[in-house]
């Protein structure tokens, strides 16, 4: 089998989860399974809903919601990045059984550059140096990657905000934005 590719969505602008999700569609419409992990975010929104509908798409996150990264004490903190961590042995463990033709990590630049999760993990998932039998299309995305996960990434797309409604005081809405 033919070893997949890493996208990397990022930027300021809106749509980078969109198009991971977009991806994921695509990819389950084609018979491929795809093991959509999602980093920072606890609460359900429209997108997962979508998801967890259509066969060959599981969904793997943290059943909690832990709020801004701003506002957490250090206590969750450490729970969240056990939490990551825990994603990521998954991630690395079912892939390297070949069980994920697709792989998204979304919103993994964030645990990345708050050290909330094992970077070491990250970086053997996303290595093809070893003489891994399968590797399956995997897709990152979040906003200031570091330089490491550009350089490894195949494709990167920088979405760029030119205006956006919050701009003008409109807030999140639901079906739209989240």
């Amino acid at each position: 089998m033919e070893k997949g590719l890493i996208h990397l969505y990022t930027g300021e602008g809106k749509g980078k989860t969109t198009a991971a999700v977009g991806l994921a569609v695509r990819a389950a419409g084609a018979g491929k399974r795809v093991m959509f992990l999602q980093f920072m975010k606890g609460r359900d929104t429209g997108e997962l809903h979508a998801l967890d509908q259509l066969p060959g798409i599981e969904i793997l996150r943290s059943k909690k919601d832990f709020g801004f990264y701003f506002q957490m004490t250090e206590e969750q903190k450490e729970e969240l990045t056990r939490i990551h961590n825990e994603l990521l042995e998954q991630a690395v463990e079912r892939t390297l059984a070949g069980e994920a033709d697709v792989v998204v990590l979304d919103e993994v630049t964030y645990p990345i550059n708050w050290k909330l999760l094992d970077e070491t993990l990250l970086r053997r998932l996303l290595s093809r140096e070893d003489d891994k039998p399968y590797f399956p299309e995997i897709v990152c995305t979040g906003r200031e990657p570091q330089e490491w996960l550009v350089n490894c990434a195949d494709y990167v797309t920088r979405m760029e905000c030119v205006k956006h409604p919050f701009d003008r005081g409109i807030g999140a809405r639901e079906g739209i934005e989240y």
